[in-house]
């Protein structure tokens, strides 16, 4: 399996809180983004079966802002 990176923006203070939780329960950033993604990923699987990993472009888009 090939690990890719990724880059994000952040607010700072989003970045101060998320540290927070993430050595609260025992992670670095990274690791605690990395749990949130799976959770995320197992969530949205469960509610609507498994992602086979070929992403339809009609639902990767970029949601509009909202007003």
């Amino acid at each position: 399996m090939a690990i890719k990176s990724v880059s994000i923006r952040i607010e700072e203070k989003m970045l101060e809180k998320l540290s927070f939780v993430a050595d609260y329960e025992g992670r670095s950033v990274n690791s605690h983004i990395l749990v949130l993604i799976r959770e995320s990923i197992q969530a949205y699987e469960q509610k609507h079966g498994e992602i086979d990993g070929t992403i339809n472009p009609a639902v990767n888009v970029k949601p509009s802002r909202k007003s």
